[in-house]
């Protein structure tokens, strides 16, 4: 098995185990982005647009305001205005204000927005089942509890 030392063409060693664990987290990231990117490519639009209309989709007709969509992202972006309007630019979502408090914006996915996020879903489905291929169902819950170990220590 290669070792992120040899991975990242490294000639020291690292300082310790869990300085090699977050190189390793790190790169698993970034080529995780990378594939991701890619296939939200092929669709016109990027992993956190793909994300913003995961949200939206779950959020159903009453939709949410700006500020909930941008907690529940997976990557917090701090420019959430610039991005809702890159998506509303692409017909993808509409926000409107809210009635009962004029400052909020509520964001909804619109059809368009569904019907992209369909078309998307067998790929993305593929790319998951790609990704994950070296890891059984025993090895993927092992994974979940070490990554959720890992967050609940920040």
């Amino acid at each position: 098995m290669a070792t992120v030392k040899k991975e990242i063409k490294q000639q020291r060693e690292f300082e310790s185990r869990q300085q090699e664990a977050i190189v390793a987290l790190m790169l698993t990231t970034d080529r995780l982005k990378g594939r991701l990117s890619e296939l939200a490519a092929r669709f016109g639009i990027t992993p956190q647009q793909y994300n913003v209309l995961r949200i939206l989709r779950g959020a159903g007709r009453d939709g949410l305001p700006t500020l909930e969509v941008m907690e529940r992202m997976i990557e917090r972006n701090p420019g959430i205005t610039r991005l809702l309007d890159r998506i509303e630019a692409k017909s993808l979502i509409i926000r409107e204000r809210s009635a009962s408090d004029r400052r909020r914006q509520i964001c909804r996915i619109t059809a368009e927005g569904t019907a992209l996020l369909d078309d998307m879903e067998q790929p993305m489905q593929d790319l998951t089942q790609d990704v994950m291929q070296a890891l059984d169902d025993r090895q993927i819950a092992r994974l979940l509890d070490l990554l959720f170990l890992v967050r609940s220590g920040m």
